[in-house]
C-alpha cells in the first residue's frame, strides 16, 4: 500500500490540494475557491480539505499535510505571522491544523514551497545556487545558496519590494516604486491600460499586444523587463545563482519576457556571475510539489 501525503497551496482567491506519493508524484489534484470568513481564509476549509484528500487516498495511508501560503510565514515556528491577502496574522496554524488532523503538519511559504520544488525536481533540479521568481500578481524569489535554503524567519526572498523607480507608483506595501508596480501582472495591464486607452485586465493581453508590433504595449513591457533586470542585478551581485527559473502567469509568455530579459540582464553584468535564465518546470504544480517535500519531511520526523 502507498503511503501519500496531503499538499495544500492557499490562495487569495483559489486552493490548489493534492496528494503527493514519496517519489513526489502527483496522483490527485484539486482545486476549489477560497473561503472567507468575516475578511480571513476560513481554517475550517483547509481542514476539510484535508480530510477530502483522505478520503480520496482511498486504502493509501495519508502520513502527512504540507500547507503553502503567501506571506512573512516562519516555516521554523509553523506560524503565518502576515498573511495579508488571506487576512491572517500571527495564526499558529501548523499546531492547529496538526490538532484537527492528528498527522504531522508542515507550513512553508508559497514561493519558497515552489521553489523547493524547482529545486529538487524541477529546472534548477541538482544545482547548488538557484533562484525561483513567479511573477504574477506579486513577485518574490525562493534562493538557494551552496545548497542552502534562504529563509530568514520567513523574511527572505522579498524581490517585488526592491526599489526600481523612486519616482514611480506607490507599492501595496506603501513604499514608492517598488518592483512589482512595474513589473508584477497587475500593474503591466494598468500601466498598458492607461497608456493605450484599451482596457485590459490580464499582462497575457499586453503580451500578445507586443507580439502583434503594439508600440504601447512594447514600451510598457520594456520597462517591466528593465526593472526586472534591474532588481535581478541587485539578487545576483548578492546570491550569484547558476540558475534563475522566471515562473508564474507571467512566464507563460516565454520569449517574449525571457529573450529580452536575458540581453537585458546581461548588459548589466560585470564581474558578476551571469546565471542561466530559464523558465521554471513545474507550472502551477510547484506549489503543491514544495508542499509536499515539506510534508514528507514532516512524517519522517
Amino acid at each position: 500500500m502507498d503511503r501519500l501525503v496531503a499538499a495544500i497551496d492557499v490562495g487569495g482567491t483559489s486552493i490548489k490540494s493534492a496528494l503527493v506519493a514519496e517519489d513526489l508524484r502527483v496522483r490527485h489534484t484539486h482545486r476549489t475557491a477560497t473561503r472567507r470568513v468575516e475578511g480571513s481564509v476560513d481554517v475550517e476549509q483547509i481542514i476539510e480539505l484535508i480530510d477530502e484528500l483522505r478520503a480520496a487516498a482511498g486504502d493509501h495511508e495519508v502520513v502527512g499535510v504540507g500547507l503553502a501560503a503567501p506571506g512573512i510565514i516562519d516555516e521554523r515556528a509553523g506560524i503565518a505571522r502576515a498573511a495579508v491577502n488571506l487576512g491572517w496574522r500571527d495564526l499558529p496554524l501548523r499546531d492547529r491544523l496538526a490538532d484537527a488532523c492528528g498527522l504531522p503538519v508542515a507550513l512553508g511559504h508559497d514561493v519558497r514551497s515552489g521553489g523547493l520544488a524547482e529545486f529538487t525536481v524541477g529546472a534548477a533540479t541538482g544545482v547548488r545556487n538557484a533562484m525561483f521568481v513567479p511573477i504574477g500578481t506579486g513577485i518574490a524569489a525562493a534562493v538557494l545558496v551552496d545548497g542552502h535554503r534562504l529563509d530568514a524567519d520567513g523574511y527572505a526572498g522579498e524581490l517585488g519590494h526592491i526599489v526600481v523607480d523612486p519616482q514611480g507608483a506607490v507599492c501595496g506595501c506603501g513604499i514608492r516604486g517598488c518592483l512589482e508596480t512595474v513589473a508584477s501582472a497587475a500593474f503591466i495591464a494598468r500601466h498598458y491600460a492607461a497608456r493605450s486607452g484599451r482596457p485590459v485586465t490580464r499582462a497575457a493581453e499586453v503580451a500578445a499586444a507586443v507580439e502583434a508590433g503594439d508600440p504601447d504595449a512594447q514600451a510598457v513591457w520594456s520597462r517591466a523587463v528593465d526593472g526586472l533586470a534591474a532588481a535581478l542585478t541587485t539578487a545576483i551581485t548578492f546570491v550569484a545563482p547558476e540558475v534563475v527559473a522566471i515562473g508564474g502567469g507571467l512566464a507563460e509568455s516565454g520569449d517574449t519576457l525571457l529573450v529580452p530579459l536575458k540581453e537585458s540582464l546581461s548588459g548589466r553584468m560585470s564581474f558578476q556571475r551571469m546565471p542561466t535564465l530559464v523558465r521554471a518546470a513545474l507550472g502551477d504544480n510547484a506549489g503543491c510539489i514544495g508542499a509536499g517535500i515539506l510534508a514528507w519531511r514532516a512524517a519522517a520526523g
